[in-house]
């Protein structure tokens, strides 16, 4: 059932998702610890210190997060490959901002391993977590790339 709570659980956990993987990325942090912390303290719960000021992060589905976290991490090579094929030529992944890559490697993964997830869904919900990072262009740039993506993954 996909009440509003749900909804706003599982865009919470996409959001702490793409945050997590972006830690990954920048500090290899062993992903059971990188779980471990997130669990503990961002998700659903106020965070004050130094670093997040009293940010609230919103209640997250904490099952949906650990997929994404473990699942991109898992099949990172193969989502890559996939990502690489919808970039313009020239285009390399390395050429991407950092936190552009999780996003689009996060909704790549729920593309090929959540068939629970509406495809429209996916991508309306990655463009949103661009929209808390990035410009309408960039949000834009994410729909693309992901609506290629979901036309191989699902078709």
């Amino acid at each position: 059932m996909n009440t509003p709570a749900r909804s706003a659980a599982r865009s919470a956990a996409r959001l702490a998702a793409v945050q997590a993987l972006y830690q990954h990325h920048m500090e290899a942090t062993a992903l059971p610890r990188l779980l471990d912390e997130f669990h503990q303290h961002r998700l659903g719960r106020e965070v004050d210190d130094d670093d997040h000021e009293g940010e609230i992060y919103a209640e997250a589905e904490v099952e949906f997060f650990d997929d994404i976290v473990r699942g991109v991490t898992a099949r990172r090579e193969e989502i890559d490959a996939l990502l690489t094929a919808k970039l313009a030529q020239g285009w390399t992944l390395l050429r991407l901002d950092k936190t552009m890559l999780q996003i689009l490697r996060a909704g790549t993964y729920e593309l090929l391993a959540r068939a629970d997830v509406p495809t429209a869904s996916a991508i309306s919900e990655y463009v949103d977590v661009a929209k808390a990072f990035f410009d309408d262009r960039e949000a834009r740039f994410v729909n693309g790339i992901l609506d290629a993506a979901a036309k191989d993954i699902r078709a």
